[in-house]
């Protein structure tokens, strides 16, 4: 992919290069794009493409400044089958249910 003039930044992004940008490997953000959970993305022709700015605005999503910031958005695991498990739903209220029977 041409970047244009040399001093011009890198608008749009494979896979690979997106992933270190938000902090995940390409699977895990391969897994996120399959399920819907992760960032908005481009296919142009068989590419996938990622705009660096929708990669800063998912990452936005999960900014907290306490862990108790009850008007947070919930940015959900890759594994959605994860989110539905009796264990995991309760941390999004704060209550763990691992223990009980």
């Amino acid at each position: 992919m041409s970047k244009g003039p040399a001093d011009a930044p890198q608008k749009y992004l494979r896979t690979k290069e997106a992933a270190p940008i938000v902090g995940l490997c390409a699977r895990t953000l391969e897994k996120h794009r399959t399920y819907g959970t992760g960032p908005k993305y481009r296919k142009i022709g068989g590419r996938v493409l990622y705009d660096i700015d929708d990669l800063h605005a998912w990452i936005e999503l999960g900014a907290r400044t306490s862990t108790s910031d009850a008007d947070a958005t919930f940015v959900p695991p890759a594994k959605p089958h994860a989110a539905r498990a009796p264990a995991y739903a309760g941390r999004r209220d704060g209550a763990s249910t691992l223990g009980r029977a």
